[in-house]
């Protein structure tokens, strides 16, 4: 069953747009690996500090290795960020 995960992440004030490139590539690695179905960070169009990233995974498993992985990269410039971010898992269930 795939996996949504939905991290909501808060920029240093005024340093939204540069976190979002930031985590642009980011998005890009982790969209190649095996069982990432969706990688994308969004910006707030009302408050520009504040992301979202969206994860779509194909199964628990393919989350768990990206997990492994994940934690061997550098870390995204902390200083551009507020707080470790939010996290909220989801079992992904289409309704059409």
């Amino acid at each position: 069953m795939a996996v949504r995960l939905v991290v909501t992440i808060t920029a240093a004030p005024g340093k939204g747009s540069e976190l979002a490139q930031a985590y642009k590539a980011r998005c890009e690695e982790c969209m190649k690996e095996p069982g990432c179905e969706q990688f994308e960070v969004f910006q707030s169009a009302l408050n520009p500090d504040k992301l979202a990233l969206l994860e779509r995974w194909s199964d628990q498993a393919a989350l768990e290795a990206h997990a492994k992985l994940n934690a061997t990269r550098p870390a995204l410039r902390p200083e551009l960020r507020v707080g470790a971010g939010e996290r909220e898992d989801y079992e992904y269930h289409r309704t059409r």
